[in-house]
């Protein structure tokens, strides 16, 4: 049976527990004071320590840098308030989690549901490093740049801790791809993970999309509806593109990470919420926060461990690994095995990628398409006027599209934003709307795609339709 031990020297308080742990199936014993505390760990060496702060006879801090030396026990500390301070402490110090008390049955349930030996998370990330000198990946994450090394490094640190991770990075970086990482690592891994893009939901619907509604809360309403925070419970919430989320919102997005409760909308009894939150945005945090997108004390409580994902311009020695991913992936699904030759990979790597990884993705999924044999070579690559490989160029003169679709006239001089308007929307038009086809034929995530429509219906476009908007059937579930 795994063994727990209680630190805490409040004797009703620590007797409850231990009988509330007990029921879960583990020994436990309990301990008042540092001195006590340490009798325990040399008679037996718990499988979770649940350490109370203040002791009669010192700072459980002091316990918690013996304890956490041993490779088979976690640590989760106990306050009596969840500040910002706290989680940074707790990070800082290696505490697998951390509870505030007085704490209800479920926080502590799932806590114990948790309980993972740190050896175990170690060897995983042995393991991964291993695959990464091996074939040029760590989990999901492609690449042996120094500065993706950095993000791994990252990734490995904060991964088997509880705080709060704030992902920040250009569009196309993969930011979705290091939250997995990081949940895939954790203690949760065995619970939902689960993207919520800010910017994809309608703000009229975000609020009830998050944290669930009543039966008739609002028109429309004809059941209870579960929110985000419940379908994550016991894992991982991803919220992309946070600086998108209304700024009422963020205030009670505040509120949960303070005191991990939420009400759904049109209810008035309080949830608790078992949920690891990881955000990230395409912004910078501080220019969000001066224009007003995002709150200030929201950005700091959600900065407790920042990761920064670089743009592949930034890691151009990442380019022909990353080609030779996609290229064998695409292969696998089709069934025609087929390679980058030397010089395309070349013209690849001198490529900028403003799109960064996606928009490579999408070229070389095109660039499969395209070559006739084996070998993709630098002919197959999509060509802008400047010579080099682009991955959506635009002709700057009418062209019958294959198939009969109809062709559009782009004189020269035209400002690029409104050839990418007449493309998109001529595109969307003869695809009978469909965005799906639409992302697909012009290369774009259909987060972009939606993005563009949003901003030509506020510009007026009269051939923006409302509801090219309102259609959430491909939004994240």
């Amino acid at each position: 049976m795994p063994h727990a031990l209680v630190v805490d020297d409040e004797p009703d308080s620590a007797e409850t527990m231990a009988m509330l742990i007990a029921s879960e199936g583990f020994t436990v014993a309990t301990a008042g004071s540092l001195r006590d505390a340490r009798r325990q760990l040399a008679l037996q060496e718990p499988d979770i320590v649940l350490l109370d702060l203040m002791l009669p006879d010192g700072n459980g801090m002091e316990l918690l840098n013996e304890a956490k030396g041993m490779s088979n026990t976690d640590v989760v500390l106990m306050t009596g308030q969840a500040s910002l301070d706290t989680s940074i402490q707790a990070l800082r110090l290696g505490a697998a989690d951390y509870l505030v008390k007085p704490m209800s049955l479920k926080q502590l349930k799932g806590v114990l549901s948790r309980v993972t030996k740190p050896s175990l998370l170690k060897a995983e990330s042995s393991d991964l490093l291993a695959t990464l000198e091996s074939e040029g990946h760590f989990g999901a994450l492609w690449g042996r740049s120094a500065p993706m090394r950095r993000v791994y490094e990252q990734v490995q640190r904060v991964a088997g801790t509880a705080v709060t991770v704030f992902i920040t990075g250009e569009s196309g970086t993969g930011k979705e791809v290091v939250a997995r990482t990081v949940h895939d690592l954790s203690r949760r891994r065995g619970k939902p993970f689960l993207a919520v893009n800010c910017g994809a939901i309608s703000p009229h619907l975000i609020e009830s999309e998050i944290f669930g509604h009543e039966k008739g809360s609002f028109t429309g309403a004809d059941r209870q509806h579960q929110g985000f925070f419940e379908r994550a419970s016991g894992g991982t919430l991803f919220l992309d593109e946070i600086t998108e989320m209304p700024l009422d919102l963020q205030v009670k997005l505040l509120r949960v990470l303070e005191t991990g409760t939420f009400m759904r909308v049109g209810s008035t009894q309080t949830l608790e919420t078992d949920v690891r939150m990881i955000a990230a945005t395409n912004r910078s945090p501080l220019q969000a926060v001066a224009s007003g997108k995002l709150r200030e004390d929201l950005l700091y409580r959600l900065n407790v461990f920042p990761i920064h994902l670089p743009a592949l311009r930034q890691r151009a020695d990442d380019v022909p690994l990353l080609a030779d991913h996609f290229v064998q992936q695409i292969s696998e699904r089709e069934g025609t095995p087929k390679r980058f030759s030397a010089l395309a990979l070349q013209r690849l790597s001198r490529y900028d990628w403003p799109g960064n990884v996606r928009e490579l993705r999408n070229v070389v999924y095109r660039s499969y398409v395209m070559a006739l044999d084996s070998m993709i070579d630098d002919e197959c690559l999509p060509q802008s006027p400047d010579g080099e490989v682009s991955g959506a160029s635009i002709p700057t003169s009418p062209v019958a599209v294959e198939g009969g679709a109809p062709a559009i006239t782009v004189w020269v001089g035209t400002p690029l934003a409104e050839i990418e308007r007449q493309v998109t929307l001529a595109t969307l038009e003869y695809l009978g709307r469909h965005k799906e086809k639409t992302a697909a034929t012009l290369g774009i995530s259909l987060k972009t795609l939606y993005n563009r429509l949003k901003e030509y219906q506020a510009a007026g476009d009269g051939d923006t339709r409302p509801a090219d908007l309102e259609d959430r059937s491909w939004a994240p579930s």
